[in-house]
């Protein structure tokens, strides 16, 4: 299925006191790896997906993470991202963080594509994942 590699440079108000990665912002830094990696996928800016293809967004459902290694201040990691897997209006990704070639941590997420409840405009519905999606992610 679909990869992508995005590097991150970590910036001295991602660590806390301790001078290490504070753990929430990593998943800051999957969710951009997400939206790079299906940015990657339909050549175009997340922005333009979006509206391109009609829906609100890719909200995450589950997510967890293995950590092994910290980072710190000045580093600058790699994390491959990839599709796991494609259900019906749900998909899986896999990060995986390298610092200094070596892993740092690995992470996955279930992402569901969604757009307007039709009968009421405040709420999300889950959608079909289209098929030129599909194409492009598997």
């Amino acid at each position: 299925m679909f990869s992508n590699t995005s590097e991150v440079e970590i910036q001295f108000g991602d660590c806390d006191p301790a001078g290490i990665v504070y753990y929430p912002n990593y998943f800051r830094f999957f969710d951009n790896a997400t939206a790079a990696l299906l940015s990657a996928a339909f050549k175009m800016h997340k922005r333009h997906w979006i509206a391109h293809h009609g829906i609100v967004g890719i909200p995450m459902v589950d997510t967890g993470a293995k950590f092994s290694r910290p980072s710190r201040f000045g580093d600058v990691v790699e994390i491959r991202s990839e599709i796991t897997d494609l259900g019906r209006s749900s998909f899986g990704v896999r990060h995986s963080l390298f610092n200094e070639g070596e892993i740092a941590i690995e992470a996955h997420e279930k992402r569901v594509w969604v757009g307007r409840d039709p009968q009421d405009s405040e709420k999300i519905i889950s959608l079909p994942i289209p098929d030129d999606v599909r194409a492009a992610l598997g």
